[in-house]
């Protein structure tokens, strides 16, 4: 692979710079790292991307850091920075900002990272990966805020480019240094659990477990699936509102009364179309967003209803979360588009299913599901796939309070979240072909 003619001097230095940061990061500033004092580095030589100064694009210096995939498939690598001084449990922040052209994926493609030493340079716990990003018309900006590991006593921090061949990616406007811990962030989760059996009122049933579980104070509270129809014998279109509708005024006039978000599942009718919806509602009473389910299974196919074609999410004032209909249980997707979109809880109205399935979504996405089911468990998971409540007996109600900013780290693979969504391979999911 040809070689730029400073690049041989630049691999006999990788490695062996190192910042120690001075008394201005001590007072919890964060120390800017400018673009002089970096080294190239890649596990092998056959892989080293070029890494160069590139004085035609710059944000807060001179010139950035510019990493090339130099026409190399298998190139994974870039620039690197050792910081010294590191207190074990005092918080970190990175913060970067990049440019990145003809790289297909940005998200797993582009890197910045943190992989913690010892006094000895060998690696303790395990890298953190920064996946906070927003979408800038210029300069992308990433960042993250974590504590460093027991026995850490320097930060080697990564900024890396791979298996770009066409790509090239453009680092600057770099700082690092102590950060506050992100203050405690407790939502309290209810479930609801109901069984309406031939009753012609089934919201009021609902309703009255929103009067009880009430004195629990929830956040928001999540209701079972097509609730117009349990336990009765209607078909679709006989069940079928418009959203904004009656139904969404009386579940809007008991969150608005108790102060609580409700997520909770409607037949839908807009124009011809029949769709199977979760709502969202807010603490005013007001409808927030809805979901159409996306996966239907083949009786709500055949009963007339049409899928949906998105998983959206909402801010709401206590963090962003998606919903799910039952059946979307079955498959990946729905869930790993919501948390690829920043959802911290997934709410799930559902008939019926498997707790294993529920558990599943919550463990490999790293977030929160609480479901209000009848023939499979209400439930509250946590990001490790526990069970932090579980019931098919009902009348019941049930509210647990979490913590959003409570990291979930396994000592063999660190933090899986943004590790998760560093190395998740969408490209593999949809063959160019058809099997033969």
């Amino acid at each position: 692979m040809k070689m730029p003619p400073s690049r041989a001097a630049l691999l006999v230095l990788a490695f062996a710079q190192s910042l120690t940061l001075g008394a201005q990061a001590t007072d919890m500033g964060q120390a800017d790292l400018g673009t002089a004092g970096w080294s190239p580095i890649a596990a092998r030589g056959e892989i080293m991307p070029r890494c160069y100064m590139d004085s035609t694009r710059h944000l807060s210096t001179h010139d950035a850091l510019a990493i090339s995939g130099d026409g190399n498939p298998l190139e994974y690598g870039g620039w690197s920075r050792t910081v010294a001084g590191i207190v074990p449990g005092s918080y970190y922040r990175l913060t970067a900002h990049y440019q990145a052209e003809s790289v297909p994926v940005a998200r797993r493609q582009v890197v910045a990272r943190v992989d913690w030493r010892d006094s000895a340079g060998n690696r303790v716990g395990q890298p953190d990966y920064a996946i906070e990003t927003e979408a800038h018309a210029d300069w992308t900006p990433i960042s993250l805020s974590v504590p460093a590991p027991e026995n850490a006593s320097s930060v080697r921090i990564e900024l890396l480019l791979g298996w770009a061949p066409g790509g090239t990616v453009w680092w600057d406007g770099i700082s690092f240094g102590p950060s506050q811990p992100p203050p405690d962030r407790w939502v309290r989760v209810g479930t609801v659990s109901v069984h309406p059996r031939n009753n012609p009122d089934n919201i009021g049933c609902y309703i009255r477990e929103l009067d009880a579980i009430a004195a629990d104070k929830p956040d928001i509270v999540c209701l079972g699936e097509e609730i117009l129809n349990e336990g009765r014998s209607l078909d679709y279109a006989g069940m079928a509102e418009p959203i904004p509708g009656p139904s969404t005024a009386r579940l809007g006039e008991a969150a608005r009364r108790h102060n609580m978000y409700l997520v909770a599942g409607l037949i839908e009718r807009d124009g011809h179309a029949l769709y199977n919806t979760a709502v969202l509602i807010d603490r005013h009473g007001v409808v927030q967003g809805k979901y159409h389910k996306v996966y239907l299974p083949r009786e709500e196919i055949e009963g007339g209803l049409t899928p949906g074609s998105s998983c959206p999410v909402f801010d709401t004032d206590f963090g962003r979360i998606g919903m799910m209909v039952c059946w979307d249980a079955e498959y990946i997707e729905p869930a790993r588009a919501l948390g690829f979109q920043g959802a911290e809880i997934i709410l799930v109205p559902a008939a019926g299913g498997y707790l294993d399935l529920l558990k599943a979504r919550a463990l490999e996405n790293h977030l929160y599901v609480v479901s209000s089911g009848y023939d499979v468990e209400s439930s509250i998971i946590d990001p490790t796939a526990a069970v932090l409540f579980a019931t098919k007996d009902a009348p019941t109600h049930k509210v647990i309070r979490i913590n959003l900013a409570q990291r979930f780290t396994d000592p063999w693979i660190g933090d899986m979240r943004p590790r998760y969504h560093k190395e998740i391979r969408g490209d593999l999911y949809v063959p160019a072909q058809a099997p033969k």
